[in-house]
């Protein structure tokens, strides 16, 4: 396994990476600055009010694209896995 190879696969991994945890952070990010927004428009500082829509998008966003993240994450295995059998095998 030459440098070339061990750079597309840290690349792949960097790219594994954002596809797993990307949409979540994005997902709560977002709910984070609607509720900061209603918050800010209504004067209520509950930390309640800030935790459970963040919770409640997060298990939604999971759910929703939890067969997409685990058939990504599986695909990248299988390839590294192969890589790692290829090498073994020479």
């Amino acid at each position: 396994m030459n440098d070339a190879d061990i750079a597309m696969l840290l690349r792949d991994g960097m790219l594994v990476m954002l596809k797993l945890g990307g949409p979540p952070l994005l997902a709560t990010l977002v709910v984070g600055l609607l509720v900061a927004l209603i918050q800010a428009i209504t004067q209520i500082n509950e930390a309640t009010l800030a935790f459970v829509p963040k919770v409640l998008a997060l298990g939604a966003t999971l759910a929703l694209l939890g067969p997409f993240m685990v058939a990504t994450l599986s695909s990248y295995t299988h390839v590294l896995l192969d890589r790692l059998v290829a090498v073994g095998g020479s």
